[in-house]
């Protein structure tokens, strides 16, 4: 990854003179390639969403979170981003869940639908250009079967349809599964000519929801529901398809495979997301291992969770734990206290304006040294880590301008401040921030109360009127409100909370 050096002076400009150098790690080269799009200046995403069996838990949202920050990122370099997640409203977890609970499997599914939907805002992500449910778009898995039965990848057996894994000779290439020895997973059934073939098709079983085809009614299989939605909204070749590292296989490897088997080139990049884990394991349902996002944000404010799960590289796996969880919130909170102390004492500082970054349109822009560094660390796959270290690199410097009382530079490096976390939807001044309810308008009145108390405290020790900041610092303990002074200015947090 190229780097910069941090200027002492938090006022100079630098210039970032490039197009466009975003380079994404592909699963399917296994090499970090220059994002090139289709289109120029457009991408189109593909993002597989979730299976709406259940509550959503945290790692349900992270992967949400992560094509989230891609999005911003490429919308930020000039780039207008189309980006489809799907809703898989129809599956055999919904089916066993809903029948378990005593209720219709649309009511079950449309329910859990609307708790991801809403925890996807609270952590601000923006919304899909468009969200597609899979049974929506029947007849266009109706024709993909068609078409991949003509071309003889894929075979009707006793009202099931399957994919014929032998019929293509690189099969296997995403994954780096070996044809010959791979295992789908599924039950084994009557009609299948090879274990290694997946479905495409379910016959109708009784109870259950169908739907007509020309080889009987039944449902769809997973795979083939993506495949469908994608090329539907995205064409039959497209930019990105991202999703968690456990739908490498079998789902994206069948996805690839039946795409092309219809000479689709499908998918140009691929992109995976890393696991939230617990105690080592993948968090699922099925370990019975979730930290839910309802309980999580009675714990911790919208914002602080979402910085807690985009703060590792998205390639890396999260360990959870409540100690991890409380040190993003610290750092969170650092960032924070410097754009409202900037507020409160040389007024609101205006966020800059990436622009097309050194694009044509905008060839002399101009940027400070953090905000070149956190460019540099996006470009380099989403290299999250090394931009958030920039923004505290720039929280570090604008705080000794603060106290130094040069409030030009103050005010200068917080609008840099404020671009780049807005880049990572965590802009501490952005108006969904401030639009609170509930546990989290009491979280942010607090927050409120304390930071107009740290700011008389701030200044009383810059009049090195030394009793009264520590009185109140005494009257924050007494109220159960710690404060720690760090290099980046003080960080408080409520004691046992």
């Amino acid at each position: 990854m190229r780097t910069t050096t941090h200027t002492k002076n938090p006022r100079r400009a630098i210039h970032y003179d490039h197009v466009v150098s975003l380079h994404l790690y592909d699963t399917a080269t296994r090499s970090l390639r220059e994002f090139v799009p289709l289109r120029p200046r457009t991408a189109s995403i593909y993002v597989c969403g979730a299976t709406v069996q259940g509550i959503p838990h945290i790692g349900h949202i992270r992967s949400a979170l992560n094509y989230d920050l891609l999005r911003r990122w490429l919308m930020a370099t000039g780039h207008d981003v189309l980006l489809v997640r799907n809703v898989t409203d129809i599956d055999d977890k919904i089916l066993a869940k809903s029948t378990e609970a005593g209720r219709p499997w649309w009511e079950w599914a449309y329910r859990h639908e609307r708790a991801f939907e809403d925890a996807y805002t609270a952590l601000g992500c923006l919304p899909p250009s468009v969200a597609p449910r899979a049974t929506g778009h029947i007849p266009q898995m109706v024709e993909l079967m068609a078409r991949l039965i003509e071309a003889g990848h894929a075979y009707a057996a006793g009202g099931d349809v399957y994919f014929a894994v032998a019929t293509m000779a690189d099969y296997g290439a995403l994954s780096g599964q070996h044809r010959d020895e791979v295992c789908q997973g599924e039950s084994a059934a009557p009609g299948k000519r090879d274990p290694r073939d997946f479905t495409l098709w379910k016959g109708a079983r009784p109870g259950e929801p169908s739907w007509p085809t020309p080889w009987g009614p039944g449902r769809p299989g997973w795979h083939l529901e993506c495949s469908a939605m994608a090329t539907t909204y995205l064409g039959p070749e497209f930019d990105i398809h991202g999703g968690g590292l456990d739908l490498v296989f079998p789902h994206h490897e069948n996805e690839r495979a039946q795409s092309r088997a219809v000479g689709d080139p499908f998918a140009r990049y691929w992109l995976h997301n890393g696991w939230v884990t617990l105690s080592g394991e993948k968090m699922s349902k099925s370990l019975g291992n979730t930290l839910s996002i309802p309980a999580m944000l009675r714990r911790v404010r919208a914002v602080e969770l979402r910085y807690y799960l985009s703060a590792a590289h998205y390639r890396s796996a999260i360990e959870y734990s409540d100690g991890a969880l409380d040190e993003a919130v610290a750092a969170y909170r650092r960032i924070e206290s410097f754009v409202q102390r900037v507020r409160e004492r040389c007024g609101l500082p205006q966020p800059r304006c990436w622009g097309a970054v050194g694009g044509a349109d905008n060839p002399t822009a101009e940027f400070d040294a953090s905000m070149t560094d956190f460019a540099r660390a996006m470009d380099d796959d989403l290299g999250v880590p090394a931009a958030l270290a920039a923004i505290h690199s720039a929280v570090h410097e604008g705080n000794a301008a603060l106290d130094a009382g040069d409030h030009p530079a103050a005010l200068g490096v917080a609008g840099s401040v404020r671009a780049m976390t807005g880049v990572l939807g965590l802009d501490p001044l952005a108006e969904r921030w401030r639009s609170t309810s509930g546990s989290d308008a009491t979280s942010a009145a607090l927050a409120c109360l304390v930071d107009q108390l740290l700011a008389e405290r701030a200044e009383a020790r810059h009049r090195r009127d030394y009793a009264t900041a520590d009185a109140v610092r005494a009257q924050l303990l007494a109220a159960g409100i710690a404060v720690e002074d760090t290099p980046d200015g003080p960080v408080w947090t409520v004691k046992g909370g």
